[in-house]
């Protein structure tokens, strides 16, 4: 009897061991240790033309969509429809948090009760709709932020930013120009609150971030925040063969490059400004690349020269080149016509090569148009490059070195921006 006590116990021991063993051993697999890189999932709106991430915030946690701007400062959110959520938190004017914000203005709400987006002695954000530039008075808030956390090829567990800032903008300003049911904009400009820096500062890794947007409706491009490797379906890691050129950074946070020349099947544009077009805003909320109207004329006239051969056809605005779809001829890399260079660097040769898929559009049956549309004499910068040509490009920005690196179109690769496998994700938290 005292050996069959004996025994009893030793394998009740063990497989109590046994069993601590193994939850410690899960438990570690879904509590990451501190992420390195982080992905959102993003989604090209139909109607608009305009890319949107899904975003996971509040207590109890909700997913909402949000507008991505690549040159906004911030998140800005719409918190007059029903924002309810137990860690919403209104800093104080003149707090840190204000501080962090570059915010200098008190705000006072009108409201008896204080809700989300409205109480007394908050910090005020101007905070502004990208498409129609409409702005408004906003109201600094701090949430909780969850996000998937990634190795490169498909999202791993959410993370969690538990004092997120963002700004709470009057309902009014996200209406217009916007795609139906997005609750806000999501900022990637250079600031101290937009989602790059708040992610890179809080996770202690470098402020580095990459877009990868799908030309396709209906399928997931991405936005990865920290360094490479990112893969795309059939295991290609597209942070790799990168070409590099300087990132120049606007007043208002947004990021340009200089393009110095643009060539059209090795052909020079004419009428070049001494030292080139100077500062080329890149962005998300310009659905197709925008050009001074002088710049517009010339590379129309010249993209025609080049493209002997196929007749033209009347042009659909907002277009100004338009051709018989039928007379173009398709490969892998889109519709068979002069490639366009944008050179960023004259001496060493740094160019971006914008193939047929992202140079050319097809806005009814039968006829297709280069995309690149005209700004008139006095736009923003002379040159805007557009969604039209950014999408199904790897765009990494580093911050920290104030660099662009770009990848040309992913199709010369093999792979596209809507190749990152989503479907794996996973539904673990942190604690």
């Amino acid at each position: 009897m005292a050996s069959f006590l004996h025994n009893f116990l030793l394998f009740f021991c063990s497989l109590s061991l046994l069993i601590l063993t193994s939850s410690a051993t899960k438990s570690q697999t879904h509590i990451p240790s501190r992420p390195n890189k982080l992905v959102l999932k993003v989604q090209k709106d139909r109607a608009t033309n305009l890319h949107v991430a899904q975003i996971h915030k509040r207590t109890p946690l909700v997913q909402f969509p949000f507008v991505i701007d690549l040159n906004g400062r911030f998140l800005s959110v719409n918190c007059e429809n029903q924002y309810t959520s137990s860690t919403y938190k209104a800093p104080v004017c003149h707090s840190s948090q204000c501080a962090k914000a570059d915010s200098h203005t008190c705000r006072t709400c009108s409201s008896s009760k204080p809700r989300p987006g409205c109480h007394t002695n908050a910090c005020g954000l101007l905070t502004t709709n990208p498409v129609t530039q409409q702005s408004a008075l906003g109201e600094l808030a701090e949430d909780v932020l969850k996000i998937s956390s990634t190795q490169g090829s498909s999202p791993g567990p959410m993370v969690t930013h538990p004092q997120f800032l963002f700004a709470c903008a009057p309902s009014s300003i996200l209406q217009k120009g916007l795609p139906k049911n997005v609750q806000g904009v999501a900022g990637l400009g250079h600031s101290p609150i937009s989602l790059p820096y708040q992610l890179a500062s809080h996770f202690g890794f470098p402020p580095k971030f990459a877009l990868c947007l799908t030309s396709s409706r209906g399928n997931n491009g991405a936005v990865f925040f920290g360094e490479g490797p990112y893969f795309m379906k059939p295991g290609i890691d597209v942070s790799r063969q990168l070409t590099y050129a300087p990132l120049t950074i606007g007043q208002q946070g947004e990021y340009y490059v200089n393009v110095q020349s643009i060539k059209i099947n090795n052909a020079m544009l004419p009428s070049i400004p001494k030292g080139g077009f100077a500062g080329a805003l890149i962005s998300t909320t310009t659905p197709y690349t925008t050009l001074q109207t002088p710049i517009f004329r010339a590379l129309n006239q010249l993209f025609m020269n080049q493209l002997r051969g196929v007749p033209q056809v009347k042009p659909v605005a907002p277009f100004g080149a338009c051709f018989d779809a039928n007379r173009i001829p398709t490969s892998k890399m889109g519709p068979t016509v002069p490639s366009i260079d944008l050179v960023l660097d004259n001496k060493q040769n740094i160019m971006w090569r914008i193939f047929g898929a992202n140079a050319m559009i097809q806005p009814r049956p039968g006829v297709m148009c280069l995309a690149f549309v005209d700004g008139g004499m006095r736009p923003k910068a002379p040159i805007v490059i557009g969604t039209q040509q950014l999408e199904d490009n790897l765009l990494q920005f580093d911050l920290m070195n104030s660099r662009l690196g770009f990848s040309s179109s992913l199709f010369f690769r093999g792979t596209n921006c809507a190749n990152f496998n989503f479907g794996t994700s996973s539904t673990s938290t942190d604690p």
